[in-house]
């Protein structure tokens, strides 16, 4: 799959993002790379980099925008189909946004979005 189908992928999973939780996300971007970076592992499909919104104080307010990362080739490795790339990117896109919320792994596993 080429990046801008893979990218719309992206879009389309942060537009299913219900719209009371869309509103509560502040200073974030969403970004598409190919590969993680060099110190993670290279099967990593998403990262957020930021500081989540339960950790802020006034000392986090004027900050660069916090970050989330959708690795595209660890993805397409992943996956077998386009139908199971579409639900992985969902569930990635998902998990490293409700890290943004304070939202730990383990109760991400919990609720199905490891």
């Amino acid at each position: 799959m080429d990046r801008e189908r893979f990218e719309a992928l992206v879009d389309e999973a942060l537009d299913a993002i219900p719209d009371e939780l869309a509103s509560r996300v502040h200073n974030l971007v969403v970004l598409v790379e190919d590969e993680p970076p060099e110190h993670e592992p290279a099967d990593l499909l998403g990262l957020y980099d930021g500081v989540a919104l339960t950790q802020r104080d006034s000392s986090t307010l004027m900050h660069l925008p916090d970050r989330v990362f959708v690795f595209r080739n660890p993805l397409l490795d992943m996956c077998s189909s386009e139908e199971e790339l579409v639900e992985e990117v969902r569930i990635t896109v998902v998990h490293e946004i409700a890290h943004h919320f304070g939202i730990s792994d383990d109760r991400l596993h919990e609720l199905g979005y490891a």
